[in-house]
This record gives structure tokens, C-alpha cells and sequence, in this order.
């Protein structure tokens, strides 16, 4: 298993690899589906060959609590940015701040970096207030749904 870095009290994250495919892809229809369904649909075969993709281009972390898988996340360190792809705790996990928790981690590794933190949140999506209670800043407006389902981006 690969070593993981605790970034608060019980809460540590871990490098994703093949054998958590599954997981991942599942952690994301999980936390995900509803928001996708309401902006463009979701097609699981679609859906499916997407997340594939992406897990070979992103860099995948597994969100851990107290020795359980609860969530994942992924990030893209760009020339200009460390770009934000997802962060999505399981249901029974929301609300608990796991995103906040997870977002300060990426603030203080893109300040590490010398990278602004660049996260992607799709309008109807209520948990992105979270951003702003990290430091970013809306250049889109939080809450309000998108009519042609393109996600939101934050500096």
C-alpha cells in the first residue's frame, strides 16, 4: 500500500492506483451523478470511459478517515496553475468538512509549489462555497444553475 500523508486529525490522503479504479469511479457517481444529471445527463458507459481517461492523465488521491476509504480527489500540476480536476467525499461523508479539509491541503501545496490553485465546480453544485472559505475567489457566481454546463472556475 502506499505510504499517505495526514493533512488533519485522522484525515489523510494516499496515491491512487490501478486496484482503486473501481473505487474512485464509484466515490465520483456517488458524490457526482446528481449534479452531472441535472447539467448534461449522465451516460455510465460514457461516464465509464471518461473517468478512465482521466485516471491515467490526473493525479488520483484517496481520501482516508480514521483507516476508511471515504472519498477521492485529483489534481493536475499545469505550467500555470495546480488545477483542481474533483474532490468528493461519499454521501455519508459530506458535510463534515472533508472538502475544506482537502481544499486547505491544495492551498498550501500550490503556495509550496509557487502554483495558483485553480478549482473547477460545476454551478449547481452547493458545497462550492467551501472555495471561499479557503482563500479563492468566484468569478462565477456559487449556487446558480448553469445553462450550458460549463463548470466554474476559481482563482
Amino acid at each position: 500500500m502506499a505510504a499517505s500523508l495526514e493533512i488533519s486529525d485522522g484525515l489523510k490522503l494516499r496515491e491512487a492506483n490501478q486496484d482503486d479504479w473501481e473505487f474512485t469511479y464509484q466515490a465520483k457517481r456517488a458524490a457526482f451523478r446528481a449534479y452531472a444529471e441535472f447539467v448534461w445527463g449522465w451516460d455510465e458507459h460514457e461516464q465509464r470511459r471518461l473517468h478512465d481517461r482521466r485516471f491515467q492523465e490526473q493525479d488520483y488521491r484517496i481520501i482516508n478517515l480514521d483507516g476508511i476509504d471515504i472519498g477521492i480527489m485529483s489534481m493536475s500540476v499545469e505550467p500555470e496553475c495546480l488545477f483542481v480536476n474533483q474532490i468528493h467525499a461519499l454521501p455519508d461523508h459530506q458535510g463534515q468538512g472533508v472538502g475544506r479539509k482537502c481544499m486547505a491541503y491544495i492551498m498550501k501545496r500550490g503556495t509550496r509549489l509557487g502554483l495558483k490553485v485553480r478549482p473547477q465546480v460545476l454551478k449547481v453544485n452547493p458545497r462550492a462555497g467551501i472555495l471561499q472559505d479557503v482563500g479563492l475567489h468566484n468569478r462565477g457566481g456559487y449556487g446558480h444553475p448553469s445553462s450550458d454546463g460549463r463548470p466554474l472556475e476559481l482563482t
